[in-house]
């Protein structure tokens, strides 16, 4: 059983985690204590002291206040995959450390993420407001999703081949294909997909 003062350090760690989000930064000593509701400032920098000795924060480099760490951004992930027909038991707490980077990119100074607008790509399950994962200078080879350059514009489609020539296939069918009549401009391609459902 951990000492009384460090038994809820999940528990502040993920206020903190809440805080940063709308914030964007780690608050002081007294904004810290009063988010805890802790007595003093003293127990607010404990508590920053605690999470630095785990991984979870780190000094700014010039030394003038906390940042977070990679480690910061963890989800756990948990032990079973999920069945989308019977039920099983997920506990979310039970897997390895999880980051959403890591997971879904592979070479970063090469990834942009870039938002999608309209439902071209609806049946291939990319919808409009995903945000997708695009590697720069990745090979792109006929199957892949792409964002291609076309007459100037910006589009997300299937890359394919048709007589020895590539075209972009749309996944919904009020869309025709397009075939370029001159080069193709592969701008990336689409490695992972990020979608925020809302209540």
């Amino acid at each position: 059983m951990p000492p009384a003062d460090t038994a809820r350090d999940s528990d502040y760690l993920g206020r903190l985690r809440d805080y940063y989000v709308e914030a964007r930064r780690i608050p002081s000593h007294q904004r810290i204590a009063a988010l805890m509701g802790f007595a003093s400032k003293t127990a607010a920098k404990k508590l920053l002291a605690r999470l630095e000795s785990a991984g979870f924060l780190e000094r700014t480099p010039d030394d003038d206040a906390w940042m977070p760490s990679v480690r910061f951004f963890e989800r756990p992930l948990a032990d079973v995959a999920v069945r989308a027909g019977a039920p099983d038991m997920i506990d979310g707490m039970g897997g390895e450390p999880f980051l959403v980077d890591q997971y879904l990119v592979r070479q970063p100074s090469r990834t942009v993420m870039v938002p999608v607008k309209g439902d071209s790509m609806i049946d291939a399950g990319i919808h409009d407001g995903d945000v997708v994962v695009v590697e720069r200078s990745k090979a792109a080879r006929a199957g892949d999703f792409v964002i291609a350059i076309v007459d100037n514009e910006f589009t997300l489609k299937e890359l394919g081949l048709e007589r020895g020539q590539f075209i972009l296939k749309p996944h919904n069918p009020a869309y025709p294909v397009i075939r370029p009549q001159g080069e193709l401009e592969i701008y990336g391609v689409v490695t992972g997909l990020v979608r925020r459902y809302r209540g």
